[in-house]
C-alpha cells in the first residue's frame, strides 16, 4: 500500500443530502459510512493538490480514492459502531484509579457496561500516563487474570479486549478468553508479539505513539499531525501484515494524548476522515483525556464525560468506529441521537 500518497476527504454530507450527492456525482462515499465526501485533497510526500471537486480527481488517483472509500474490515467486533467500556485494573489510572482493582467491583462495572449498551470491554493491567509506575508483565497479568475469567464466565457473548503491550500478558489473556488486543505501542515494544498474535485469530488495535509512555512528551513534533499519523500507523499495519496478521483483524487507534499536544489532538480530531486511507476500522479514544480538559477549563478528568461524547462522535463519519470510553451509558444516548439526526444506523 502506498503511504506516500494519501487523499484527505472534506465536505462531508449526511443523510438525504449524502444521497442525493452520490446519485448526482457530487459525492464519494466515506469509509462506507453514513458520512459522504464532495472534497478531497490529493497529497503526494509533501506536496498537496488543494481541494478539488470529486469530479475533478485525475484518473491517476483514482486507486488512492477508492481506498478511501471502502469499508473498513470489521475483524472480531460486532458490526456497526460500537461503543468500548474502560475498565482500568490499576491503582494509578489518570481519571478512576483504584475503582476498578478488586476483582468483584470490576465485575460488577463489567456488566452494567454491558446492560447499558458496551459492546465491548476494553480491560487494562498497566496505566500508561504519563510518569505511571512501571509494573512486570506478570503483576499487570495477576490484576488482568481473575477479573479476565471472571468476565468471560458473566459475559459469554461480550467482546473482551486486553489492552497490553507485552506478549506474556497477551498469550495469557488468548488462553482466558480475550477476543482483541489492545496494543498503544502498535506492537513495537515487545518484539515477540507480532508473532504471538500472527498465530491466532484475534483482532488487533495499533495506535499511533511516538516513544514510549515515559519518553512521549519529548516527540511531538509533526510537519502535519493529520499526514505524520496515518504515514506513521500505516507502517505499522504494513508490518503486521508482513509479519502475518490478516487485515481483517486489525484496528487503529490515532492514540489521542500520546506523543501529541493538545491543540495537535483537537487538529487530528477534526482530520479524522483522514484515517481512512488505512482500509481499518478506527477506535477513538480521547475519554477524560487532558485534551478534553484543555477545551472546557475541567480539570477533574472523572467530570470530563460529555466533552468526551462530543469529542467522540466525531469517529462516527468513519462507519463503524469503536468509541472507547469510561461513561457508557452517556456516550451510548449521544451515538443513538447523532444516528437519528444524520439518518444513519442504529447502534
Amino acid at each position: 500500500m502506498d503511504f506516500i500518497r494519501l487523499a484527505e476527504p472534506a465536505g462531508l454530507l449526511y443523510g438525504l443530502a449524502a444521497e442525493d450527492a452520490l446519485r448526482a456525482g457530487n459525492a464519494l462515499p466515506l469509509a462506507g459510512g453514513p458520512a459522504a465526501f464532495t472534497q478531497v485533497d490529493l497529497i503526494e510526500g509533501t506536496q498537496r493538490s488543494g481541494f478539488m471537486p470529486v469530479a475533478s480527481i485525475p484518473a491517476a488517483w483514482l486507486p488512492v480514492v477508492q481506498r478511501v472509500t471502502q469499508p473498513p474490515v470489521s475483524g472480531t467486533v460486532p458490526d456497526g459502531p460500537q461503543v468500548m467500556g474502560i475498565l482500568n485494573l490499576t491503582p494509578d489510572s489518570f481519571s478512576d484509579g483504584g475503582h476498578h482493582s478488586r476483582a468483584e467491583h470490576a465485575l460488577a462495572a463489567g456488566i452494567r457496561m454491558v446492560q447499558q449498551g458496551a459492546g465491548v470491554l476494553d480491560l487494562g493491567g498497566e496505566s500508561t500516563r504519563p510518569g505511571a509506575l512501571s509494573v512486570t508483565p506478570r503483576q499487570e497479568w495477576e490484576r488482568i487474570g481473575g477479573v479476565l475469567e471472571q468476565m468471560r464466565a458473566h459475559l459469554p457473548n461480550t467482546v473482551l479486549s486486553i489492552d497490553t503491550r507485552n506478549s506474556f500478558v497477551m498469550a495469557q489473556a488468548l488462553k482466558a478468553g480475550a477476543n482483541v488486543i489492545n496494543d498503544v505501542s502498535a506492537l513495537m515494544h515487545d518484539p515477540e508479539a507480532l508473532p504471538l498474535l500472527a498465530e491466532q485469530d484475534c483482532g488487533v488495535v495499533l495506535m499511533h505513539m511516538r516513544g514510549t509512555p515515559e519518553t512521549m512528551a519529548q516527540h511531538t513534533q509533526y510537519q502535519d499531525i493529520g499526514y505524520d499519523v496515518v504515514r506513521e500507523l500505516g507502517k505499522r499495519v504494513q508490518t503486521a501484515h508482513e509479519g502475518g496478521i490478516s487485515p481483517d483483524r486489525l484496528m487503529i487507534d490515532p492514540g489521542f494524548g500520546f506523543a501529541k499536544t493538545a491543540e495537535q489532538n483537537m487538529r487530528l480530531l477534526a482530520r479524522l476522515p483522514i484515517l481512512a486511507n488505512l482500509g481499518c476500522r478506527v477506535v477513538v479514544g480521547v475519554s477524560r483525556k487532558r485534551m478534553i480538559g484543555a477545551v472546557t477549563g475541567e480539570d477533574n478528568a472523572a467530570k470530563r464525560d460529555p466533552g468526551t461524547q462530543a469529542a467522540s462522535l466525531a469517529g462516527l463519519a468513519l462507519g463503524p468506529s469503536v468509541l472507547r470510553v469510561h461513561a457508557v451509558e452517556g456516550m451510548v444516548q449521544a451515538v443513538k441521537v447523532w444516528q437519528a439526526v444524520h439518518g444513519a444506523g442504529r447502534i
